[in-house]
């Protein structure tokens, strides 16, 4: 995959759950091997989200941004696909970051179970359901990324 070829060696990666209200975000090792919570980003208009965003990866040292796209269960693209493929081109405008692009289906779901077994409350898993979501999506690269 071209985005894997052009990763700087020791940088880590940003994954990053899109929604309409927020951007959860997640952090890997430098060594790419685990995906963590980061934070979650309550959007206002995109220049100020964007900034919060590049300032933590040159806080962090990232040298890419895996974007979860939002792909129907029957495998077509509707609006939330769309919004997210103009919230990348935005974002390469302003920075040479490599994207990934990762089909998401479910990971929202994987996330909502996970804090319901962990049985947190209904308020407890709003303030953390997206960046847990951005984890699941960041971890799933980086299996990829290690061939397991």
């Amino acid at each position: 995959m071209a985005f894997f070829a052009v990763l700087p060696r020791g940088q880590r990666l940003i994954g990053i759950d899109a929604g309409t209200k927020t951007l959860g975000l997640a952090l890997s090792d430098v060594n790419r091997g685990i995906a963590s919570p980061l934070e979650t980003i309550k959007k206002v208009k995109f220049k100020e989200d964007a900034a919060r965003l590049f300032d933590l990866c040159a806080e962090h040292g990232v040298g890419g941004l895996v974007l979860g796209l939002p792909i129907n269960l029957d495998g077509n693209e509707g609006p939330r696909a769309q919004s997210t493929r103009a919230l990348a081109r935005n974002l390469n405008n302003l920075s040479a970051l490599p994207i990934l692009l990762w089909d998401e289906r479910l990971t929202t779901a994987e996330a909502e179970r996970m804090l319901i077994a962990a049985d947190q409350t209904r308020k407890r898993r709003a303030e953390v359901i997206d960046k847990l979501a951005a984890t699941i999506i960041l971890q799933n690269v980086l299996d990829r990324m290690r061939g397991t």
